[in-house]
């Protein structure tokens, strides 16, 4: 599968209910071989098993949309043990995975996919026209 939005991100976006710049955006390293992929009908973090979630973001920074493309500094994850990973989630995190609501499921970028071996692991975003994604 391609990098691509989940439906219900695109959703989340249309009904003003993701704020890009000033909502908490965080990125999952994931697990393919503990998650199926579901782009139209997960909605929610809880929907990806703990299993497949090898490290967590932190909130994004630097976050810019400039016409719908959306953009923020590259994401390093610190000390990465686990599983090998071969997706980055976008998702809105709120604190409760029930209402956290996936965004976007790469499994194309610099960076991926990766075997950790409990150091630093930097995913580098598109420097592009589309960046991180385009809505």
């Amino acid at each position: 599968m391609a990098n691509a939005m989940y439906g219900k991100g695109r959703e989340g976006f249309a009904n003003a209910a993701v704020n890009w710049l000033s909502d908490d955006i965080r990125c999952i390293l994931i697990d393919a071989a503990d998650y199926t992929l579901s782009i139209d009908t997960h909605d929610f973090l809880d929907d990806i098993p703990a299993g497949a979630r090898v490290a967590v973001s932190g909130n994004l920074v630097n976050k810019t949309n400039v016409l719908g493309v959306l953009d923020a500094d590259d994401v390093t994850f610190t000390s990465v043990t686990g599983d090998p990973s071969e997706m980055l989630v976008f998702y809105k995190h709120t604190g409760v995975e029930a209402t956290s609501r996936l965004l976007a499921n790469f499994d194309t970028a610099v960076g991926l996919p990766v075997t950790p071996n409990g150091g630093n692991i930097t995913i580098t975003f598109d420097s592009g026209v589309n960046k991180i994604f385009k809505l």
